[in-house]
């Protein structure tokens, strides 16, 4: 069950063709979509096998092809900053810094990530002259907020001529590097599917340890990383036969920490990140750990059940030999019919483990879903109609714990459901949700484990244009 990616709170949400195809773009200009999402959570594949002796050290990443851009462009790599609740993004190619309906060159509708790769090979020279801008969208394709068209800029400021995909993740700027990482990248051109792959660097020697194949944006890793030491992924673009579409990306360097992690967080897809449909946990953005006053090593597993996090427990937990360790669990429980009764005997079975191996344990209560929301948008199958029953039964144990946070109240309406201005897909808190989480974590750690909180440094705690 820990393995189905798409539906078991999994970060990547899919997003089926037809329901995309029928949302209306309110920003700019006509539809004329040249890419439509339809997953973002691709299954990882492990190339378990011994790598030959040509696999030990990469070959040297290829760099965009060096030549005069002013006679020839072929394309450029834009990107931006991502924003809060953005399910896609509408990018648009201007031929002068003149923002006008009549000015538009090309029109990208169904952007979802925070870049894009655009062919100008047929402008040739022109090309130099253009201008880019974006909009934030939600589901419905309307622009969010107050965010509207961002000020045009040049497309000559960006990467031009690239030959490989760009990473995204966000790795450098977390705490940790979380247990089971998701790697995604700006696609190369109109790739599909990716390559990934994964060195341990020790010294001079750079080994190759994983081979990964990923979707059109990103990749969920299913080899959890315990041990200690330097590593890079790279990944490139594939044609449809699998064969290679460009060069390899940079590298982008990772670093596991061979010493004890004092709080680390146990859980599903709520606790390893993701968000807004598109999101993957490779980001800050909708990771409750990023907004937490203190570092938290992220162990969440996208998909588990609680049965899952106690079967994983010995292997994911004690290699990082925790302090105290906040568990929040069950949601993939109630809304696929687990009793709550069956629930809590499994979060009991943690709880005495943590015991066991002198590990304390602060459980979170478990968030509610918005079932509407869920089947509507994305097309999660309806859960049991007692479901609050067992979500109650859960959270009133968790209550009479000696140590536990309540997250759930706040992020529920009038009707027991997951407040629908805090998820786009009724199953996964979106920024305000994961915020407000992780606040509420981080203060409850602070006031009762100074002995410990007083001696971490955390990172700084991304900002966004609220």
């Amino acid at each position: 069950m820990q393995k189905i990616k798409g539906w078991l709170l999994a970060g990547g949400i899919s997003l089926t063709a037809g329901l995309l195809l029928n949302m209306n773009v309110t920003c700019g200009a006509a539809q004329n979509s040249d890419s439509v999402r339809i997953k973002i959570g691709q299954p990882a594949v492990t190339n378990t096998a011994k790598p030959a002796a040509a696999e030990q050290k990469p070959a040297a990443t290829v760099s965009p092809v060096k030549e005069n851009v002013m006679d020839r462009i072929r394309n450029v790599q834009l990107s931006w900053k991502e924003i809060p609740s953005a399910v896609r993004y509408q990018v648009v190619i201007l031929k002068s810094a003149e923002d006008s309906k009549e000015n538009i060159v090309q029109t990208y509708d169904y952007v979802f990530t925070n870049g894009l790769t655009v062919d100008l090979s047929r402008f040739g020279a022109e090309a130099k002259a253009f201008y880019w801008k974006v909009c934030p969208l939600d589901y419905n394709g309307r622009p969010l907020g107050n965010h509207y068209f961002s000020k045009p800029r040049p497309v000559m400021d960006s990467k031009v001529n690239v030959n490989a995909p760009k990473p995204t993740t966000q790795f450098e700027r977390m705490d940790y590097f979380p247990l089971y990482p998701v790697f995604s990248w700006v696609p190369y051109g109109k790739a599909k599917q990716h390559e990934v792959q994964v060195y341990q660097v020790t010294g001079s020697e750079e080994k190759l340890i994983r081979t990964l194949q990923g979707g059109e944006y990103d990749v969920y890793e299913d080899g959890g990383y315990t041990v200690p030491g330097r590593y890079f992924w790279r990944v490139r673009a594939l044609n449809k036969d699998g064969s290679p579409l460009g060069g390899w990306s940079e590298k982008s360097y990772f670093t596991i920490k061979g010493d004890k992690t004092p709080l680390a967080a146990l859980g599903d897809s709520i606790t390893h990140g993701g968000g807004a449909m598109s999101v993957s946990p490779g980001y800050l953005l909708y990771d409750w750990e990023s907004y937490c006053q203190v570092p938290v090593k992220n162990l969440g597993y996208s998909g588990n059940t609680t049965e899952a996090m106690l079967e994983r427990f010995e292997r994911d937990v004690l290699p990082f030999s925790p302090r105290v360790l906040v568990v929040m669990g069950g949601v993939n429980d109630y809304r696929l019919g687990t009793t709550g009764w069956q629930t809590v005997e499994n979060l009991k079975a943690i709880k005495a483990k943590c015991d066991a191996y002198g590990i304390i344990v602060v459980f979170l209560t478990v968030t509610p879903i918005n079932p509407p929301l869920m089947v509507s948008r994305a097309h999660i199958e309806q859960p049991p109609y007692d479901w609050q029953t067992h979500q109650k039964y859960i959270n009133d144990w968790v209550k009479q714990q000696p140590f536990f946070v309540d997250v759930a109240s706040a992020l529920t309406d009038s009707m027991g459901n997951l407040r629908d201005t805090y998820t786009t897909d009724g199953l996964h808190p979106d920024y305000y949700g994961k915020k407000y989480i992780g606040e509420q974590v981080g203060r409850y750690l602070k006031a009762h484990f100074a002995w410990v909180t007083n001696t971490l440094t955390k990172k700084p705690i991304p900002t966004y244009n609220d």
